[in-house]
């Protein structure tokens, strides 16, 4: 339709039907790409509700999804547009991402508009991620994200550990492992031990140094991260 357009893979690595895990990676990345960046989300696209599929902008970027949830937890952000794709979508398709989001998302990086795709929506399927549950003496998060390596991302934030931490000792448990220290970088753990840090996007990330946490500790998706704190 349009050879001048650039495509880039984000990733193919996401459980099927994971559409919390693909929200997590897609909130943590689509913000490096330039505004006006078309983002196809091919994940449990099934869609759930009598729209079918959706074309949306959001923080002045484009996604084309299934109206299945996803689109509420890409961003804290409210959607700005959000159009059907009825007229592309095609009763018997079993390949919905080829058949009929690509189409949609190349005639939005081709320039065509939303409200030339479809008529509006405003009553989108929502959903609601797992919330940390915090007191003073703890703190209950879980893992939201297992990564290529088998590392574990947790949904407890740098500021959510200092604001109830404040200086105290504490100990970190996920599975049958035990940890009181939060290491800076992943390698000042021994090859094969245990690793509790902040990664970059300032989430808790817990692994095993040289090892695939999620295999060896049997934790994944929805697996409690629970930290007590000392008076």
């Amino acid at each position: 339709m349009n050879p001048g357009l650039r495509i880039e893979d984000i990733t193919h690595q996401i459980p099927a039907g994971s559409i919390s895990e693909a929200s997590f990676v897609l909130n943590s990345v689509f913000r490096e790409y330039p505004k006006g960046t078309v983002h196809l989300i091919g994940v449990d696209s099934i869609a759930l509700s009598d729209s079918g599929y959706l074309a949306a902008s959001i923080e002045d970027h484009f996604f084309v999804a299934p109206d299945n949830g996803i689109l509420s937890l890409v961003s804290e952000r409210p959607i700005q547009q959000a159009v059907a794709l009825n007229g592309l979508t095609i009763a018997s398709s079993t390949f919905p991402e080829k058949e009929i989001l690509a189409p949609a998302a190349a005639k939005i990086a081709s320039g065509v508009a939303l409200s030339d795709l479809g008529k509006p929506v405003t009553a989108l399927v929502r959903l609601t991620q797992r919330q940390l549950k915090t007191s003073r003496q703890q703190i209950l998060g879980f893992i939201v994200h297992v990564d290529h390596q088998g590392n574990l991302i947790t949904n407890i934030t740098r500021q959510a550990f200092e604001q109830i931490c404040g200086g105290r000792k504490f100990i970190v448990r996920f599975g049958k492992e035990r940890s009181n220290r939060i290491q800076n970088y992943y390698h000042e753990s021994e090859p094969g031990d245990c690793f509790v840090l902040f990664n970059s996007l300032g989430f808790m990330e817990v692994g095993i140094n040289r090892g695939n946490a999620s295999r060896l500790l049997g934790l994944g998706t929805d697996s409690p991260v629970n930290i007590l704190f000392e008076d």
